[in-house]
C-alpha cells in the first residue's frame, strides 16, 4: 500500500510529458486548402512550412527534453507544466505539409530539397 501512491505519482508525471515530434500525427488538412495555387506557388508555401514545421519541432523536442529532466530530478514535467508543449503545433504544421506535398503530386510539381542541418549539398 505504501508504493501505490508514489507509483501512482510517477504514472501520472510521466503519462503528461511532452512527445517527440516524430511521435506525433499531423492533422488532417484537406488538398482543397492549397488546390488553387500554381507548382511555384506551392513550392514556395512547401518551403515555408517546412521552415515553420521544423521550428516548432525544435521546439517541441527540447519541451520534450525538459520534461524527461524535470520528471527526473524534480517529479514534475517541467516544460509542459509552464506551456512548453507544442504538440498541437506541430500537427497542424505537419498537416499542412502533407496537403501541399499531395497537391503538388496531384499537379506533376516536384517537390522541392530539403537540406537538413548539417547536411552539405551535393555537386557535380
Amino acid at each position: 500500500m505504501r508504493y501505490i501512491l508514489p507509483l501512482l505519482a510517477c504514472g501520472l508525471a510521466v503519462s503528461s510529458c511532452a512527445k517527440r515530434p516524430d511521435a506525433i500525427v499531423p492533422v488532417d488538412v484537406p488538398m482543397a486548402a492549397y488546390s488553387n495555387l500554381d507548382c511555384l506557388a506551392l513550392a514556395s508555401e512547401y518551403l515555408k512550412e517546412q521552415a515553420s514545421l521544423s521550428a516548432v519541432s525544435k521546439q517541441q523536442h527540447d519541451a520534450a527534453t525538459g520534461d524527461a529532466v524535470g520528471v527526473f530530478l524534480v517529479g514534475v514535467p517541467m516544460s509542459s507544466t509552464f506551456g512548453g508543449d507544442k504538440e498541437g503545433q506541430v500537427a497542424v504544421a505537419k498537416g499542412k505539409v502533407n496537403a501541399i506535398e499531395a497537391n503538388m503530386k496531384a499537379k506533376g510539381c516536384n517537390v522541392p530539397a530539403i537540406s537538413k542541418p548539417g547536411q552539405k549539398g551535393t555537386s557535380k
